[in-house]
């Protein structure tokens, strides 16, 4: 397979007819589970914690393997508790104020705050692992999967896979195996979609998926993509942090990446690998035009945030908040781990 970089606009690409790239379900009207008592503790989960958000009323939301919580300042609810014990992996606020859970294995959990409606493959999601959930700008809702994308409407799932269509060898197949787990999906600013596998990274028109390339070179294992303030995209992944400002890419590191994120003042911090296991950095917003910008590590106390560091969120309050084993929040000098000290 030859590769030339995104630039040039001569890429390797998957062409999807209407007919060919997408599936649809109508929806089942009998999905709805009631809401069960639920219960709150003064201490945070402690298990492991893929995705942490902040909806509009402040309160902070935690995907993880023992459920999904909500902390409102002062205490931690599971609100799942009573509704499933499968593993939870990413949670989403959408424009109307409901909420999307997903999940390892049962699909996705849509909840407006006082019952449940469950989403599989048997109403058309294309996999029933999840792992991330984004709302586009038409408010239609996106889902990667182990098994590709699926767009929900509101009626109807579309389902997309990458690799179908791409002129692959046998090997080349083996290698990519995988392609079709979608990390992280973000539409940026002038309407295209951006798409993190565990195969390829993607650029999508509507119509076309274009790999993308750096000096002829597939990324690989992309974890997650980002669009900053000034439009630039972010890729995290095995082959560390790039940034693409739409003509080329540039590397800040090539230590593997996990999770980025941009905060208000337009740093980039990530969840990297190093030496010792996993480190929180944060990248100066106002250096990241220079050659040597200003990179800062965050010492990490705690020795399960050694094994894997995920979820990173800036709350309205500009503390920092991070997942590992369990919900962490940095003030710029100290870290809290909830799940041992009661909450200030």
């Amino acid at each position: 397979m030859k590769y030339v970089p995104l630039y040039a606009l001569v890429l390797l690409v998957a062409v999807y007819s209407s007919s060919k790239a997408l599936t649809k379900t109508d929806l089942p009207k009998d999905t709805i589970k009631a809401e069960s008592k639920q219960l709150s503790t003064a201490y945070g989960p402690s298990h492991i914690t893929r995705t942490i958000k902040q909806d509009r009323k402040g309160n902070i939301w935690i995907a993880t393997f023992g459920g999904v919580y909500r902390y409102d300042g002062k205490s931690f609810t599971n609100v799942t508790s009573q509704v499933s014990s499968a593993h939870f992996f990413s949670v989403l606020e959408d424009r109307k104020g409901n909420f999307w859970f997903s999940t390892v294995g049962e699909g996705v959990y849509y909840y407006d705050g006082k019952s449940f409606q469950q989403f599989t493959t048997k109403e058309g999601l294309a996999h029933n692992v999840v792992t991330s959930i984004y709302e586009d700008k038409a408010g239609t809702i996106w889902f990667g999967t182990g098994g590709g994308a699926s767009r929900y409407d509101g009626k109807s799932f579309r389902n997309y896979k990458m690799n179908e269509g791409l002129n692959l060898t046998p090997d080349e197949r083996l290698l990519l195996k995988d392609n079709n787990d979608v990390n992280s999906i973000i539409e940026d600013k002038t309407g295209k979609f951006w798409f993190a596998t565990r195969g390829h990274a993607y650029l999508y028109d509507g119509k076309t998926f274009t790999v993308l390339t750096h000096e002829g070179t597939p990324f690989i294992n992309v974890r997650t993509i980002i669009e900053d303030k000034n439009g630039a995209i972010w890729l995290g992944g095995l082959y560390g942090l790039w940034r693409y400002d739409g003509s080329r890419f540039t590397n800040f590191t090539e230590r593997g990446v996990a999770y980025v994120y941009e905060d208000k003042k337009g740093n980039i911090w990530t969840s990297s690998l190093t030496n010792w296991g996993w480190s929180l950095f944060r990248y100066d917003g106002e250096t990241l035009s220079t050659k040597n910008p200003t990179v800062t590590e965050v010492e990490l106390e705690s020795d399960d945030t050694k094994t894997m560091l995920f979820g990173i969120l800036e709350a309205t309050d500009g503390r920092i908040w991070f997942g590992s084993g369990g919900a962490y929040r940095y003030d710029g000098k100290s870290i809290t781990d909830f799940k041992k000290k009661e909450i200030n």
